[in-house]
């Protein structure tokens, strides 16, 4: 899933810890993320559990004093491997192996929900152009992006919405974020598989019409676009967010053309060229069929 940067703002009074929603924080991250923060709390649990056994010294054959040892056995403990060379060897050591093999139990149904869940999770892998243009379409001063869907699936009935945001002030001097829906010359896409060139005309009832890249700027505009459509693989909905800011839209520009006819007809899509952008009066024709693929 691609997002783009986000209005700038501190927030205050909310509870923002991670910590207070490790599930949902793993579940959204990477999986270099994930592993990585696996393998941390497993080590700082061991750690722990060690330097207990340690002040206890309730560990028979144990050498005393050696940290690797409580660890090691700690270890042992926690996935229930139990090699014989090490054993409790006091009430409080027994204690504590008692409830560091409930921790390993509950800590591995947690892993385990937490991988599977993430294994799952249909996701899309939508591909948003870096940049936003605004060029003539069919004679119409438009504002347009570029998204690719770069798994191998389709996403069936995929539908787009554009919003634009900005800061604006009320009659009563209240400053508030106010958000436009922005018509598009096509909103659904049956068959999501390539590309797809999203296109809003800059009619007069458009609320960008008028609005400078300053002005924009000075309001931090933003354009939001969300994409929704059925991952025919998984059979399940799958999303994709992201904005453009005003430094993001460039006037006068349009997409280099992606679309290429082979000398015996075949198609091909060069996504090397997906984000690259050309002055709109190099060419003759700003509209051609290649540059709106699956438009």
């Amino acid at each position: 899933m691609g997002a783009g940067p986000q209005p700038e703002a501190t927030i205050l009074g909310l509870d923002d810890s991670r910590l207070g929603d490790l599930y949902h924080f793993f579940l959204n991250e990477t999986w270099p993320t994930l592993l990585a923060g696996i393998v941390l709390i497993f080590l700082a649990i061991n750690t722990s559990f060690a330097l207990i056994y340690m002040i206890d010294r309730g560990i028979e054959n144990a050498r005393p004093g050696s940290f690797g040892d409580a660890f090691f056995f700690s270890v042992q403990t926690m996935a229930t491997i139990g090699y014989g060379k090490m054993s409790p060897d006091s009430l409080v050591a027994n204690i504590l192996v008692t409830v560091e093999a409930l921790t390993g139990l509950i800590g591995l149904a947690m892993v385990t929900g937490l991988v599977f869940a993430k294994f799952s999770r249909p996701t899309a892998r939508i591909r948003f152009s870096r940049v936003a243009i605004v060029s003539n379409r069919d004679g119409v001063p438009s504002l347009q992006f570029r998204m690719a869907n770069m798994r191998a699936n389709r996403i069936v009935e995929a539908s787009a919405r554009v919003i634009f945001a900005r800061q604006e002030r009320t009659i009563e001097g209240e400053e508030m974020r106010r958000f436009y829906d922005l018509k598009l010359q096509r909103e659904r896409n049956s068959l999501f598989i390539y590309s797809w060139t999203v296109i809003h005309p800059l009619a007069e009832d458009s609320p960008i019409v008028g609005v400078s890249k300053e002005a924009m700027d000075t309001a931090s505009a933003e354009i939001i676009v969300t994409v929704t459509g059925l991952d025919e693989t998984f059979a399940q909905t799958v999303h994709a967010r992201h904005s453009y800011r005003a430094r993001d839209i460039l006037w006068g520009q349009r997409f280099v053309d992606i679309l290429e006819r082979g000398p015996n007809g075949t198609l091909s899509i060069d996504y090397t060229h997906f984000d690259d952008v050309i002055p709109s009066a190099v060419s003759s024709s700003d509209h051609s069929t290649a540059n709106a693929s699956q438009e």
